[in-house]
This record gives C-alpha cells, sequence and structure tokens, in this order.
C-alpha cells in the first residue's frame, strides 16, 4: 500500500457540494483538512457545515462523538492558496472549465512541495489538458468522485497521459484507505460510468422521439421488465436535465461527434425551456405540489390461452418461459414448423410470439408476429414490453397479453420499433463496455465495479455479455444498423471479434 498517511495533510479547493463532501470523506479518515475558495467567507462556512454533518453523524450513531471532536481540530478554512503550502495531496472540485483548473494548477505548482499529489474531481474533462499546464503532469491525477461523496463508494482513478504510475498507485490506494472501491481508467471521454452510461439515456430518448412509448412506460418498462431501479427520464429529472445533457454532449465533442453518442434533440428543447427537472419544478414530469405522476401505459386483463406451442429451444433468458408457462398451468406442446431454427411461441390463434431480436415485427417475413421486449431475468420481471405487426389482429395480440399476464406481469404494448426498449439499451451498453475494455480504458472487472456501483445497475455489462452472449448482441445491433439510417447501431469491431471467439469455443 502507498496510501498517504493521516499524518499527511488534504487540502480541498473548491467548497460546493462535492468538495464538501470529499472534504468530509478525507477528514472522517483521520486526515487535517484544508478547505480553500476563491470566493471570501465560503471555505469557513463549508467548514461550519461539515462540523454539522458530523453532528448528525453522531447523532444517528454512525460515529463516537470522540471522533467528531478529533476531526473538527483537524478541520480549517485557508484565507489564501499559499496555506496549503504543506498539502500532501490537493483535490481540486471547482467549476468544469478548463481554463479555470488550469490557472488552479499552475498557481498550485508554485506553492505546494514537489511531491506533492494533484488530482482533480472532473467528470467530463480531459485530465491530460488539466495538467496540460504542468511543469510536472506526472504527478496530477483524476480522482472522480460521486455525488454525494460521503456516501457513495465509487472513485474513478483515472490516469492522464503523463501521469506518473507511482501517482496513479497512490492516488488508488488512499482512495481504498478511505473505504472507497476505486478503480483504475485511462483518460479518455466520459471515463467509465460517464462513457458506458451514455445509452441507458440515449436509447430512451431515442424511443421517445420515435414515439415509441411516453416516458411513464419507458421507465417502468426498464425498471421492472430490466431490474433498473429507476427509468431514465425520472433519472434525468433528478440529475438535472441540463447537467446531464452537458455531460452527454462533452462526451459527444470528445468522441468528435461519434453519431453513437449524438445528444437528443427532445432533451436539448427540453433544456431551452428551462425544465431541468426536480429542481426546477418540472422536467419530463410535473414536480408541482399536488401534481399526479402519469401511469405508464399497461394492458387491461386478458384471458390466458389453455395452451401454447414451443419450438426449439428459446434465446438466452428468455429460455426460462416455457418453465414459466408450464407452472402456470398452461400446457405447452412442441411446434413443427418446418425449416424454422428460431425459438418462438406458437400462440393458439396462429400468432408467433418471439423475443426481439432487432428487427421490427412487421416485414419480418412471418405473416403475424409478436416480438417481447428482452429482460436480464424474467422470473423475477414485474413488466414486459409486447409490439406487434401490422398483419395482427386484436384477438392475436390478446393472447399474447393474457399469456404473460397468466405468469404474473403487467404488459405495455407499445409501437413496433427495431430493438424495442430494454433489447436496445442493454445492447448498446453491452457494446459500449466490450469496446471500453478492449481499449484498455478499464478492466473489464472494474467496468463492472464501475456501472454496478456509480450508476446502481442490476448487473455489470461485461457480465450481461457473458449471459446473453456476444453473438446474440451482435446480431441485434447488426439488425438494428440495418433499419436506421447513419451508423448509430453499428456494432463495435471488439463485439464482432468477441463474438467470433465465442462461436470457435462453441
Amino acid at each position: 500500500m502507498t496510501a498517504l498517511g493521516t499524518s499527511s495533510t488534504v487540502a480541498v479547493v473548491g467548497t460546493g457540494t462535492m468538495g464538501q463532501g470529499i472534504a468530509q470523506v478525507a477528514l472522517v479518515a483521520g486526515h487535517r483538512v484544508r478547505l480553500y475558495d476563491t470566493a471570501p467567507g465560503r471555505a469557513q462556512q463549508a467548514t461550519e457545515a461539515i462540523a454539522g454533518r458530523l453532528d448528525r453523524l453522531v447523532e444517528k450513531g454512525r460515529i463516537p462523538a470522540e471522533q467528531r471532536d478529533a476531526a473538527r481540530v483537524r478541520l480549517s478554512p485557508a484565507a489564501d492558496l499559499v496555506e496549503l503550502a504543506d498539502a500532501a495531496l490537493v483535490v481540486e472540485a471547482i467549476l468544469e472549465q478548463l481554463p479555470a483548473k488550469q490557472e488552479l494548477f499552475a498557481a498550485l505548482e508554485d506553492v505546494v512541495t514537489a511531491d506533492c499529489l494533484l488530482a482533480t474531481n472532473t467528470s467530463s474533462l480531459s485530465v491530460t489538458a488539466v495538467a496540460g499546464r504542468l511543469r510536472h503532469p506526472g504527478r496530477c491525477v483524476g480522482l472522480h468522485f460521486f455525488n454525494p461523496a460521503p456516501l457513495l463508494p465509487l472513485v474513478e482513478v483515472i490516469s492522464g497521459f503523463a501521469t506518473e504510475e507511482a501517482a496513479a498507485t497512490t492516488a488508488y490506494d488512499t482512495a481504498a484507505a478511505w473505504g472507497k472501491k476505486p478503480v483504475r481508467c485511462a483518460d479518455t471521454p466520459g471515463f467509465i460510468v460517464n462513457r458506458i452510461a451514455r445509452p441507458f439515456y440515449a436509447e430512451a430518448l431515442r424511443a421517445y422521439e420515435e414515439r415509441t412509448a411516453d416516458p411513464a412506460t419507458i421507465d417502468a418498462v426498464l425498471r421492472e421488465g430490466a431490474g433498473f431501479k429507476m427509468g431514465p427520464f425520472e433519472l434525468t429529472d433528478l440529475i438535472g436535465q441540463d447537467v446531464n445533457e452537458a455531460v452527454t454532449h462533452s462526451v459527444w465533442q470528445g468522441f468528435f461527434q461519434d453519431p453513437k453518442f449524438t445528444p437528443s434533440l427532445a432533451q436539448r428543447r427540453l433544456v431551452e425551456s428551462g425544465l431541468h427537472g426536480r429542481k426546477t419544478g418540472r422536467g419530463w414530469f410535473d414536480y408541482a405540489e399536488g401534481a399526479g405522476r402519469p401511469e405508464p401505459r399497461t394492458a387491461e386483463p386478458r384471458p390466458a390461452p389453455e395452451a401454447v406451442a414451443v419450438r426449439a429451444a428459446l434465446p438466452g433468458p428468455a429460455a426460462v418461459l416455457r418453465e414459466l408457462i408450464e407452472e402456470a398451468g398452461i400446457k405447452v406442446t412442441p411446434d413443427h414448423t418446418p425449416g424454422e431454427s428460431e425459438g418462438f411461441i406458437r400462440l393458439p390463434g396462429g400468432a408467433r410470439l418471439a423475443l426481439t431480436n432487432g428487427c421490427p415485427a412487421t416485414g419480418v417475413g412471418y405473416e403475424k408476429c409478436i416480438r417481447f421486449d428482452l429482460s436480464l431475468d424474467y422470473r423475477a420481471a414485474t413488466r414486459v414490453a409486447l409490439a406487434a405487426s401490422a398483419s395482427c389482429s386484436e384477438e392475436d395480440l390478446a393472447e399474447a397479453i393474457g399469456l404473460f399476464q397468466a405468469l404474473d406481469k403487467q404488459v405495455s404494448v407499445i409501437e413496433d420499433v427495431p430493438g424495442m426498449i430494454i433489447a436496445r439499451t442493454v445492447a448498446m451498453i453491452i457494446d459500449f463496455a466490450v469496446d471500453a475494455a478492449a481499449r484498455e480504458v478499464a478492466s473489464p472487472e472494474d467496468i463492472d465495479t464501475a456501472m454496478r456501483l456509480g450508476v446502481n445497475y442490476p448487473g455489470g455489462p461485461m457480465e450481461w455479455v457473458e449471459r446473453l452472449g456476444a453473438h446474440w448482441v451482435w446480431d441485434l445491433l447488426d439488425s438494428m444498423h440495418r433499419h436506421h439510417a447513419g451508423a448509430r447501431y453499428v456494432p463495435s469491431w471488439a463485439l464482432r471479434r468477441r463474438a467470433d471467439l465465442e462461436e470457435l469455443v462453441l
């Protein structure tokens, strides 16, 4: 371990919510902490605010009073930058503007010792660029905490182009000593979480723009069908539409306007209207006192079919549906359609019920087809989305609805679009993750850790690709690419290579 000892002083520059949170983490870990802010009086106010939070931790029994008293003694405001001269680590948490950060670090280099570690908490700027004006850029590293820093365990440790290995290791070990879960990351737009999480927001926004479903329904499908803690529309309302869009725009620009990262026009209009979410009282949803939340589109009860036929093995996680159907008391017989290799369920009226594969239900060569959306766990899922081809009758759709309702699922009928909602979202997240791992942005293990802890995903995308199979994911994205103009859904070469290797192993 090369973690900084608790006898080392930690300085935090910037006393907003994030700066105060980082200072509190270092303070509780046992360090002397100095707070500095260019705005007069702000450092003192932040010191008092942190002391108040320590009082509340004592009241809740989280820390003993003796620890709080000792921490207060170690916490002090700084009126001038020169008061940070003895710091072993300075963490910058000022506004997200590159010139301001560069100016600060250049000034700090004239104050601190030669072995002082300089860390930026930037969430979207290049660590390499932040360190670009330093005489010794090797000492600069990214330490990206997640808000609220005292509660969320993840810290991304980012190595810029010039960051020395010793500096990154010290930052990593220090974060671990503070009780955090650090992950290593190369300096790439969005780092791990903000890069790989983009499709969670972007695909929901694209689905909304395509009029696949309304925001409340899309949220419900991803929450109840895939296990995400919050849907993308309610989550961006919580984050702030302006903040979320700014990160999306920064990552898009960082990747030279790669179409995979293209921002949403619908979100742009929301931001332009000043509807930034909870903080303004309205975003995708209305947060005014007494305002009701729109209900997701949910099908009325339908009778369950007495029997269905199943052709071959249903793909991936859908394989368990046969077992669930039999447990519901519905008779299952084999389907003997000649020349068919795709697994599907044959409904009594003759319609074929199949897992989405990136093609719409309409126009895939079958007379009557109903697609159901992906779930990572159909047994645990409480909602399923369905999309019917134009040739399906109301009776066909009613049979599909009744079947899933018999499995204790709510059903949302959505418009017939390629990839539906969950499948396109999960597939794109997986593609981004596989590509990032292949480019050595981070290890597969750190990618999964970052996505579980940083954005509370129900699993890691590298774990998901093992369960779904890279070939299935590649086929779905390739089908979506063939149904959409542009290069948004072109699968990465890394995913193609993984799929080919998967085939060799099989």
